[in-house]
């Protein structure tokens, strides 16, 4: 990855106090790199930086607090002189059908998932676009390619982040700064359990759709076939190529429910091809 020092690459990534966020901490500050280790609270994480000494920087960071971002992004390019990569992890899920959200609750959860995204993006931005360099890695989900009952709300924020990543990619491109969408699959870490939150309402009609993947979407916790570790070393070697790619599926039940995805839509578009352009203007 390219910086304008032989200085190893400075990394801010949200969301570490868990999960691939702390694995990927981890990992960048193994191999020897700079790393701001953030979390909601600060001491989720200070034992972690602690172990590597001066490379690793451990900092608040609340995505839903504009000051908070702010404050943490100018006491990384304080201390490490700029940020190389951004790595926008923080996130969590929700489960109820679409009628059970509460809209507190879907609002915040909006907050957390793309709001907060964005406000990282703006504290970081400016200086990468000073650089003419850096790399963006934006967390979304195989969720965020196909959706199922129960998480549609997590769903939504996933296909907003994903839209607003292909754009941002566009627009960053020619300023020679890369972004990819990192889609996991089901790795083992504590989406599905702890950080797991739901609507208290469950409506009857719901539950033989909605009802039933809750109960299946919390029963695979600590039983998921992907590794953090090994996600986070992926994530890190796409980021180093000279043209990371926009999307990184990661895991093999995210590549095979990606492809099933696509057999489908193309499906859905071929059978539908001729009444798709019937809308067309021309001679009838």
């Amino acid at each position: 990855m390219p910086n304008e020092t032989n200085e190893s690459p400075v990394w801010l990534i949200t969301g570490c106090s868990s999960g691939l966020g702390r694995a990927l901490a981890q990992h960048a500050l193994e191999r020897g790199d700079r790393v701001a280790v953030t979390a909601r609270d600060r001491a989720a994480v200070t034992g972690l930086a602690g172990r590597y000494g001066d490379r690793a920087l451990a900092l608040q960071l609340d995505v839903t607090d504009p000051a908070s971002v702010a404050a943490a992004v100018q006491a990384c390019e304080q201390a490490f002189g700029r940020i190389d990569v951004l790595v926008n992890n923080a996130g969590y899920g929700y489960l109820a059908a679409v009628e059970e959200g509460e809209e507190a609750a879907v609002r915040a959860l909006f907050d957390t998932n793309v709001h907060g995204v964005v406000t990282v993006l703006k504290a970081v931005l400016p200086g990468m676009r000073a650089r003419r360099s850096g790399r963006i890695v934006n967390v979304s989900s195989f969720g965020g390619l196909a959706a199922f009952a129960a998480t549609g709300y997590y769903h939504a924020t996933k296909f907003a982040l994903e839209g607003l990543s292909e754009s941002l990619a566009a627009e960053l491109a020619p300023l020679g700064i890369a972004v990819t969408i990192a889609e996991p699959g089901g790795l083992r870490t504590r989406w599905a359990g702890a950080s797991m939150r739901q609507s208290p309402i469950r409506l009857d009609d719901y539950e033989q759709t909605a009802g039933k993947r809750r109960e299946a979407t919390l029963a695979v916790s600590g039983r998921q076939p992907g590794d953090p570790a090994r996600a986070a070393a992926a994530i890190a070697a796409a980021v180093d190529t000279g043209m990371p790619p926009l999307r990184l599926l990661l895991g093999s039940d995210a590549l095979a429910g990606a492809r099933a995805r696509l057999e489908r839509m193309r499906g859905e578009i071929d059978a539908n091809e001729a009444l798709t352009t019937s809308v067309d203007l021309g001679e009838r």
